[in-house]
Formats: structure tokens, sequence, C-alpha cells
């Protein structure tokens, strides 16, 4: 069932919305803000419902309040409308269920029982990826699910490629591949997804996107905080697993892909699957010079002191667990031959930090100041966090009469802030659950994307075990190991940090 809006006579698709984990920080954090954000824009429709599910036992009420503490505590004072929290509290139902056997199920069953009409049912699985085959199997058991029925899975799918497998085969048992949403919430991004329309709808970029005008791409995530009491989870995982797994290979893929055929979502992921193939191995000689591991020390963050990863609460102080992983890779296709693509993520590090650098390549004939050469290179900057913008770095003129022909560079800049100043930027759940409801698969990780990515992973991770080194140290607060300065240095680069 399919409602218009009254504002913009945009398609709203009437669904019910199963929010297994719904007491968990991602629901409260992200995922209930998402969804009163929709509500509010006039994209959930009128008859849309949500059933919160959680082990707690907790009465309605008390799930209501919960939501709307934390819609308090996480949406902005100017865009919390009193009338539009009461409708989206109001849609909330909650029940107490153990993930794991299958006797409460009913309840959801029965909850369906009483929509009106026919609808999709969403099931978002906001829980450890271990509850996953559980769920799947006790809702098709129950009868809550129907051939409409789709579910949404977040990351990390696994610890490598054999538990992923595993876990996408018990999830596969009863939702067919055309119904599985699995979620890298960095693809919800505006600029990720200003980043297919600049390479693909401009001829400036798209003819100029291979490697005889590219020189090096540069990709970091870098967080501010530590591990957060995540140590149970983050000390079996690790940087790599954590985020070079998933978030730093899926924008490889966006800024490496060929063009695909057309937006479909299958086309689009064809092309992503392409480029996981095609990144080179490391070879044992490669994993002394390219990859770098990292641990954070004690040190300095906004002026504060702050521990060790070794001293964190419940630390194993014999830890080899990575916070810190750069490396240098390559793209072997007829592309990217010869460019590498330097990826640096991790923990305290000095800011919270999202971009891509494209390097492109001098122009073969230099006839400006001998002194100023190294400036005489464009670069892109897309920055996906904390303030999501494009820019593109040239060179003019310097002005003034005494400035002869001396270059300066300067941006062309589109901050999204500022360019739209009256437009809302949508946090990226915002988007992935609007494209959950509408069906469309595009934003989201297939199958043998996640596999892909595990197999290069896996490689990496045992050539490591291998070696049995123990992380490099640095302290919290600055930029890594000095050997991951050294790595992009010896290829006479360096890593952009003009923020």
């Amino acid at each position: 069932m399919t409602q218009r809006t009254r504002s913009t006579g945009a398609e709203r698709t009437d669904i019910d919305l199963a929010l297994f984990g719904a007491l968990g920080d991602l629901s409260q954090r992200k995922l209930f803000p998402a969804l009163y954000q929709l509500d509010r824009e006039g994209l959930l429709h009128d008859d849309t419902r949500v059933l919160g599910l959680a082990r707690q036992d907790i009465s309605a009420t008390d799930f209501r309040d919960r939501v709307e503490a934390a819609l308090k505590t996480r949406v902005k004072a100017d865009e919390l409308d009193a009338k539009v929290v009461k409708r989206f509290l109001a849609r909330l139902s909650f029940v107490t269920v153990d993930f794991t056997a299958a006797d409460g199920y009913s309840a959801i069953r029965e909850w369906r029982e009483g929509a009106k009409g026919s609808r999709p049912l969403v099931v978002y699985l906001a829980v450890g990826a271990s509850l996953y085959g559980d769920i799947c199997r006790h809702l098709q058991g129950s009868g809550s699910l129907d051939e409409q029925s789709r579910v949404v899975v977040e990351k990390p799918i696994g610890y490598d490629l054999e538990s992923s497998k595993s876990i996408n085969d018990a999830v596969g048992d009863v939702f067919p591949e055309s119904r599985v949403y699995r979620i890298d919430h960095y693809l919800g991004k505006e600029t990720v997804q200003n980043l297919i329309a600049l390479r693909f709808a401009n001829p400036l970029f798209g003819t100029q996107w291979n490697q005889n005008h590219i020189s090096h791409v540069e990709i970091t995530v870098a967080e501010k905080v530590g591990i957060e009491g995540r140590w149970g989870y983050f000390d079996n995982a690790g940087q790599l697993r954590d985020m070079v797994q998933n978030h730093l290979l899926q924008l490889v893929c966006l800024i490496a892909m060929d063009p695909p055929a057309n937006l479909d979502a299958d086309a689009i992921r064809d092309e992503k699957v392409k480029v996981l193939k095609a990144l080179k191995p490391f070879t044992d000689d490669m994993l002394g010079r390219d990859v770098v591991r990292g641990q954070y020390t004690a040190g300095t963050t906004d002026g504060a002191g702050v521990p060790g990863y070794l001293d964190e609460e419940g630390a194993n102080t014999q830890s080899h667990t990575e916070t810190f992983v750069a490396m240098k890779t390559e793209v072997s296709n007829w592309r990217w031959a010869g460019v590498p693509f330097y990826l640096r993520t991790g923990k305290r590090m000095p800011e919270k930090l999202s971009q891509i650098v494209i390097h492109f390549r001098q122009q073969p004939h230099y006839i400006f100041d001998p002194d100023q050469r190294s400036l005489a290179a464009n670069k892109l900057i897309i920055r996906l966090q904390p303030e999501e913008g494009i820019r593109l770095e040239v060179l003019t003129k310097d002005s003034g009469l005494d400035k002869g022909m001396r270059l300066r560079r300067g941006p062309l800049h589109l901050d999204f802030n500022s360019a739209f100043p009256k437009a809302r930027i949508p946090d990226a759940y915002e988007r992935l659950l609007l494209e959950v409801m509408k069906g469309q698969q595009y934003l989201f990780v297939r199958r043998d994307e996640v596999e892909h990515a595990w197999q290069w992973c896996d490689a990496l991770i045992g050539a490591w075990e291998d070696r049995d080194e123990p992380p490099r140290r640095y302290p919290a607060g600055s930029w890594g190991p000095v050997a991951s300065i050294a790595m992009i240095t010896q290829d006479g680069r360096s890593w952009y940090e003009d923020y």
C-alpha cells in the first residue's frame, strides 16, 4: 500500500517494522531518531507501525518513555515538534522476547494480524550477528513472515570468511538475497551518494578518472574516541575487521569501480565486486613495507589525559589487537594499474575525520617557479565527516603587482551546509531506512561483496598471525605510529592533513 505526501507528492510505502534490539545503543541513538525524522518529513505512511523487541521486561509505556527521552537527547531542539513526537510515539508497541526461544514469537504474528490491510514486514536486526539465524528461523516458524518480508542486518557479518558464510547461509535459508539488506551506514551519507553523481555525471571527472591522470588516492577514517566500553567485542575484532573490511573497502569500491550500465542495484554492485576481486594481495615482503599496525598508548585528547588501550577497563594487558591500520594497496586492472591507494584508520586520533583525497598528476611540462613545483597538482577532497562536502583544489596566480606569476592554491568548494543553508542534511540511517521501505537495494551490500572483502582481509590477518609481531605503539591524540608516515614518505608523498 502506498500513499503520497501532502507536501511533495512523493510515495510513502506502508510497512510494519519489527526492531530487534530496540533498547540497545544503536536503536536509541540512531534508529529511532532517524524514524522520527522520516515521520517529521512526512515520509512515513499514516498506518506504518513499529514493534520494539528486546529481552528486558518493561511495559509499552516505559518503552515509549525511553524512546521519547532518546529523541530529546539526539534530535536538535528546533527539530522536535510536539505533535510529531506524539504521532510517532503512538506508532510504537513493545514485546519482551527471548530471541533464542521459539515460543515468544507468536506475539509478533499476533501483532502482524492486527495490521490494516496487507503490508510488508521489515525486520531490523540491531543485535549481534550470532543471533541472526535464530531470529530468522523463529520468525518463519511462527508464521510472522510472507513473500513481502525483508530483513535488515548490521555489520560486522561474521569474524572471517567462514563465519560470514555461516551467518549468511542462516539468513538466506529464510530470506532470498533480493530481500536481504546489509547495512554499511557510510553508503547512506549524502557525500558518498554524491560521489556517484560526481564521477558519472561530470565529464570533467569522468574522463580523468584513471591511471593516466590520477597519481594516488588517500582514504582516512579517523576516530577520536577509544573503544568506549566495547572491550569484549573490539579485542576479538580489531580495527581491520571493524573498519577496513567494510567501511574503507566500500569507499575503495565506489572510487575505483567502472561506470555501471545503469543505477540498478545489481549493476552498481556488480562493478563493486570487480574492484574487490582486483585488490592486490599482500606478499610477505610487502607486509613490512606497505602495512602498519598500531595500538594506542596513554596520551592526551582535548587537553585531558586518556588511558592507553591496555589500560582500558577490563583490558587484557597482553593483547596484540590493533587499534590502527595504515596500508598501501592497488587495484590491479586497466583503469588503476600502478595507482597506489593509501588507507588508514585508527582510534584515539586527534580529530574525528572521514575523508577521501584524489591526487591528480602534475602537468608533464612545468613552466612556473621551480620552488613551487610541489604545488602544481590538483586535489579533490571529499569529506564525509564531520562536515560533509567536496572541495577541488586548483592553482591560480597570486594577486598583487609584486607577485609576478607566483602560484597560490585555492579551493572550488561545495560545503553542503553553506550551499544548502535551508536544507537539513539527513543522517545516513534516515536514507537507508527509507530505501528499505521502498524496497530498493542499491545502497546496501550484496553477499558476494561481503565475502570477497573477507577473503582479502583474511589473507592479511593470516599473514600477520604468521609473523607474530606486536602492533607499533602510538600515543593517544596522535596520527598513529611514525611508521605510517614513513610508509607513504618512502614513495615521496605525505598524508594530506590540511583539515
